[in-house]
């Protein structure tokens, strides 16, 4: 988030280290375009899967997941899950466990973060709380990249802050 390089990049960093944290075969990352999600990264993509895979809200587990704005962990065979949609281009529809959870911003679903394992894998506390928290982080970085760099270098941030305080 400190560092000037394009989202598409970071967003490849963060399904990277989540993969790496997380001891998983695979994240994929969705973003919200309309009323889909729209596959933006994954650990280690297929040919012509970025930007191509789409689910529509409620269609699929990650469309669920970002219609119901809920965390969603299955420790087996995800596969036959009635939510689930298979798509021929992603390995990863034959892996067993199924993370995932959603990418707010300010409230609103922009996207949906999935951790998948090849072998049936019991989800902790702790990993339901770190994908939680990488999801609410994302949302933090959607943010920031939405912000123009000039505007943001013009903004008074002691004033923005002590506005919102006079108001609250």
């Amino acid at each position: 988030m400190v560092r000037d390089i394009s989202l598409s990049k970071a967003l490849d960093q963060v399904v990277s280290l989540v993969v790496e944290f997380m001891n998983s075969d695979s994240c994929l990352l969705y973003l919200l375009d309309g009323k889909e999600v729209v596959l933006c990264a994954a650990h280690n993509p297929q040919a012509d899967t970025i930007g191509n895979v789409r689910l529509k809200l409620g269609e699929g587990l990650t469309g669920w997941v970002a219609s119901e704005r809920r965390l969603l962990a299955i420790s087996r065979e995800a596969y036959s899950d009635p939510r689930f949609k298979l798509f021929t281009d992603l390995p990863e529809d034959s892996y067993e466990a199924f993370l995932s959870a959603p990418i707010i911003v300010r409230g609103r679903v922009v996207g949906v973060i999935n951790v998948q394992h090849r072998d049936p894998h019991t989800h902790t506390g702790g990993e339901m709380e770190l994908l939680n928290t990488v999801g609410e982080q994302i949302g933090c970085l959607i943010a920031l990249a939405s912000i123009d760099s000039a505007v943001l270098a013009k903004t008074d941030l002691l004033e923005l802050v002590l506005a919102t305080a006079k108001r609250g």
